[in-house]
């Protein structure tokens, strides 16, 4: 399941990928809904791997690896 995110800053891309066990994604967010810092909108059942895609001039604060939890975890400043 894919979502695109806009603000004045930029546009946001998560992306969440199911494996093997894994198979159930829930997402709660829909088209024209508008996010606070934190809000949960989707979640996968069993975890898996989630993909955030930045503005190019974002300073990025995580390593790949780095294990962090949604809505809690700062993973990123926008400039």
């Amino acid at each position: 399941m894919t979502w695109a995110f806009q603000n004045s800053r930029g546009t946001f891309v998560v992306r969440q990928l199911t494996g093997m066990i894994a198979r159930r994604i829930v997402g709660w967010a829909d088209v024209g809904d508008e996010l606070k810092k934190g809000e949960h909108f989707g979640m996968i059942r069993f975890g898996s791997r989630t993909e955030v895609y930045l503005p190019l001039d974002a300073e990025v604060l995580v390593k790949v690896g780095d294990r962090v939890t949604g809505g809690i975890s700062v993973i990123a400043r926008l400039r």
